[in-house]
């Protein structure tokens, strides 16, 4: 898909057309938690319509009714839950829920079976509509393996009147070479214009609304580059433990879990160059080449630059939670990173001498995912010979989660007969001026895939570039027992506060 192609998309106002939508790991979480709803909420928006099917494709043996009576169980026992907190969307409307309901197939097929592959076949055939969008919500291992089926059974060619898509989950790869070697087992089989890489951080209003407030306000650009930014930060705090994630997060931990992935993406959103249009190939060129710009490390760098912490015994929220080698399906001397904090840098014009500190980690103390633009100090003080001369930098806080919003952080003067200067935000929340539904934030690019626009989806040089900045710290990492460990409920571990105290900075706070 060009750039021009993908700016003549339909409007996001306008139904998706007819299509199958496959659901591979039909009685997983992320479908009846994320994907169902979202299918909900689009129908409520009337983005998509009856001629949609939606087929769960899983190898347990269940009915079409007795599929859709578990999605209806849970769907209601969501939707009563949300209903009893004050200020939150309405019960579920049974009557919309029943109009998407009646178009919920379920096929029991085992994923490595061709005959699965023929069943998906006759399906599309009686439906009505060739067009078919195959969601792989399983495990990673089956990603390549149900492609490649996919492929050999004729059900990837397009023509005229078809479309074929494959929307892959993450992780992809749990490393450099896997995220490689995926990426070349795919795309043996189908077109890059055919398969959306998913990342639902790219599917929240505050995160599009990024690109929106960078380049449609022109006073932003004069200052968005190293002669006034001092530095960024990246946030992703959870204040969840792994629940009962135990076994994928042993493989996978803190660093593989969010930063080639969901962090990077926020990253590429900060530092990337203007595009050229807004079309797909456009946005996701310039956001490839930032990623590809972040700075190799050597394995000491790696180490020096880098923090790795994990959650003890703590309290959170005024409750007393356990470690994480208390947590099920843990090792009792486990030394995965639920925490970890990284300084980097993007090596191009714009951003040379700027670092780029990002975190994330689990049973902190508050929920919050932000971005925060710190600039450079005034050039001289004017208040030096006062008890003044000391003050706190100007911060851009991009709130991605909870309470979306943007603030600006300045100094102003209190009132009084003495000089005293005091800190002020002025920004805007999303809530306060726009009305906005119940979502998951998979709605856009549940929507987006089904209209071919793949704006918001990962191209395979962006994940690989992922891979590869992240790669150093991995081998650097490779064998170690060092692990920080922090009270769950805290902010982590004081290794985290050094890495940016030795450069003289603090992290902003998350309060």
């Amino acid at each position: 898909m060009t750039a021009a192609q993908s700016t003549n998309r339909p409007p996001r106002s306008q139904m998706a057309p007819p299509a199958n939508l496959f659901l591979f790991g039909a009685h997983g979480d992320l479908v009846k938690r994320l994907l169902v709803p979202s299918l909900y909420n689009l129908t409520r928006d009337g983005l998509v319509g009856d001629a949609l099917h939606i087929i769960g494709v899983d190898h347990n043996k269940v009915s079409d009714d007795e599929y859709r009576g578990k999605l209806a169980d849970f769907m209601h026992e969501m939707s009563a839950k949300r209903s009893n907190v004050e200020g939150s969307e309405p019960a579920l409307d049974d009557k919309l829920w029943g109009r998407l309901a009646q178009r919920i197939t379920y096929l029991t097929g085992d994923f490595l079976d061709d005959s699965t592959y023929q069943a998906i076949a006759e399906r599309i055939q009686a439906s009505g509509t060739r067009n078919a969008v195959f969601y792989l919500a399983t495990a990673p291992r089956f990603f390549c393996e149900v492609i490649t089926r996919l492929a050999h059974a004729g059900l990837l060619q397009e023509g005229d009147d078809q479309f074929r898509r494959v929307v892959v989950e993450k992780p992809f790869g749990s490393d450099l070479k896997t995220a490689q070697d995926l990426n070349a087992g795919i795309l043996a089989v189908m077109d890059e214009r055919q398969v959306y890489r998913i990342d639902h951080y790219l599917g929240k209003e505050t995160v599009q609304n990024i690109l929106v407030s960078r380049f449609s306000n022109g006073l932003f650009e004069a200052f968005w580059n190293n002669h006034y930014v001092d530095h960024v930060e990246i946030t992703a705090a959870e204040t969840v433990g792994v629940e009962q994630r135990g076994n994928f997060y042993e493989r996978t931990g803190a660093l593989r879990d969010m930063v080639p992935n969901h962090l990077f993406q926020l990253l590429a959103m900060v530092a990337m160059e203007p595009p050229a249009a807004f079309g797909a190939d456009a946005v996701r060129s310039e956001k490839a080449k930032v990623v590809a710009a972040i700075r190799p490390q050597s394995a000491d760098e790696a180490r020096r630059n880098s923090v790795r912490g994990q959650y003890a015994t703590g309290e959170v929220n005024g409750t007393r939670v356990p470690g994480y080698r208390e947590e099920n399906r843990v090792a009792p001397d486990s030394c995965t990173e639920t925490y970890v904090a990284l300084k980097l840098w993007v090596d191009n014009w714009r951003w040379a001498g700027v670092p780029f500190y990002l975190r994330t980690g689990k049973r902190l103390a508050v929920r919050n995912t932000q971005i925060a633009i710190c600039f450079k100090p005034a050039p001289m003080s004017p208040f030096r010979d006062t008890h003044v001369h000391r003050m706190r930098p100007n911060y851009l806080i991009i709130q991605i989660q909870p309470d979306e919003g943007m603030w600006f952080d300045f100094q102003a003067k209190k009132p009084g007969t003495t000089l005293e200067i005091d800190n002020i935000q002025m920004g805007f929340a999303y809530s306060d001026f726009f009305k906005m539904q119940p979502s998951t934030g998979y709605e856009t690019l549940l929507y987006d895939c089904m209209i071919g626009d793949q704006t918001l989806f990962q191209r395979a040089d962006n994940i690989e570039n992922g891979w590869r900045a992240v790669q150093p710290f991995l081998d650097a990492w490779e064998g170690c027992t060092d692990v920080h460990l922090y009270a769950a409920g805290s902010d982590g571990p004081d290794a985290a506060d050094e890495l940016l105290r030795r450069d003289g900075r603090a992290w902003h706070s998350l309060e």
